[in-house]
């Protein structure tokens, strides 16, 4: 798992910036009623998708959380309203936001129920008419058919936290029903191989890829063999699903 702390200073800039940002921002726009006044990003992490949330719809006040201190304190700068926060029991009463949104921050929940904790929180503090808006299935959304899914796809987990199925089966356990989904691209996160075995050495794939032993040395191997192993590859695509707290 990445040190979060130590990532924030370089976060944005290895992560597509912000046409990434304002595709996302649109996206969960896209599924949050006009009238909604309040919304939550949980999970913010430097604040870029959160802040173009609050340019694109002046009218509501936008509000971030994150557990990292490094990525609160980015964030902060950007959007103000920032608290550094589990986000699995935020500092918010029961009932009292119109959305809450979490772009990549499920899948990055492999322990036991933490999924399961964010969706019921999330639920928790949504007003009746409420939304949920989540990025589901995250890392599937890299598979664009190259020569790196090819390679990668031995290493897979088999059961990703953020699979579509799992988040609406804890939606629907905590009374949230289905309202929608999106999907977005993930501008300049198109990976080359060589950033991809860089990646898999630090870890970053944990959420993604079972490793144990040597394999992550030997996966890197496999990858910088790889022809052109500098280039990029497509352009991910990711996929959103909201849920409603019914009236």
């Amino acid at each position: 798992m990445l040190d979060y702390d130590a990532e924030a200073a370089r976060y944005d800039a290895t992560r597509g910036g912000l046409p990434r940002a304002r595709a996302a921002a649109e996206a969960v726009l896209g599924l949050v009623p006009p009238p909604g006044r309040t919304l939550l990003d949980i999970g913010c992490g430097t604040g870029s998708v959160t802040e173009q949330i609050a340019l694109a719809r002046p009218g509501l006040r936008v509000f971030g959380a994150d557990a990292s201190y490094g990525m609160a304190r980015v964030a902060r700068q950007r959007i103000g309203a920032v608290a550094l926060a589990d986000v699995r029991r935020l500092p918010v009463a029961a009932g009292t936001l119109d959305a809450v949104s979490a772009v990549w921050l499920l899948h990055l929940l492999r322990g036991d129920g933490s999924v399961g904790e964010v969706v019921a929180e999330a639920a928790r503090v949504l007003r009746p008419g409420g939304v949920f808006v989540t990025t589901v299935d995250k890392d599937a959304g890299h598979d664009v058919g190259s020569d790196i899914d090819t390679v990668l796809a031995p290493y897979l987990s088999s059961r990703p936290a953020d699979a579509a199925d799992v988040v609406t089966g804890y939606a629907d356990t905590c009374g949230l029903e289905a309202a929608g989904e999106a999907g977005f691209t993930g501008h300049g996160q198109g990976r080359s191989p060589s950033r991809t075995a860089r990646a898999v050495l630090r870890g970053d794939y944990a959420s993604r890829l079972a490793l144990p032993g040597t394999a992550a040395a030997r996966l890197a191997e496999e990858l910088t063999a790889l022809p052109g192993a500098g280039a990029s590859r497509p352009d991910p695509a990711y996929r959103l699903l909201a849920f409603r707290r019914p009236y």
